[in-house]
């Protein structure tokens, strides 16, 4: 039996808006410190590369987040994302909150790319510049 090419496609479409409030969530949390949404969001063999560091689960990331960041007191700014089922990519800027002076600051701009599975990011590649 031929399967049905609208189906699969509405399939790809559901299974990329997923994936991509997904990534949405992880963005919230880590923005919100409400890391028992970030670990959530998280595969627990979860990897995270980047050019300074990779952190080798999710635990030690998670860790990190909540009492190693140099800065905590910033926000993502997504600008772009582009997903299909299994992968995210994020585009975006780094915001440090406004102090009494003014607007943010842009502390630097990012690219995110993630992998999904089972609903959950397993793996995620940092970059910034």
């Amino acid at each position: 039996m031929d399967s049905d090419p609208d189906a699969e496609r509405d399939s790809s479409a559901n299974a990329a808006t997923n994936a991509s409030a997904l990534v949405r969530r992880y963005y919230d949390a880590l923005d919100d410190h409400d890391y028992d949404a970030l670990e959530a969001v998280l595969a627990p063999d979860f990897v995270q590369r980047r050019p300074d560091r990779t952190f080798d689960d999710r635990a030690s990331f998670v860790e990190f987040m909540r009492e190693g960041r140099p800065n905590p007191n910033t926000t993502h700014e997504v600008i772009d994302i582009v997903a299909d089922e299994g992968t995210v990519a994020a585009r975006g800027r780094v915001l440090e909150a406004a102090t009494d002076a003014g607007d943010d600051r842009v502390l630097f701009e990012f690219a995110d790319f993630f992998a999904i599975a089972d609903d959950r990011i397993v793996a995620l590649e940092t970059y910034g510049r």
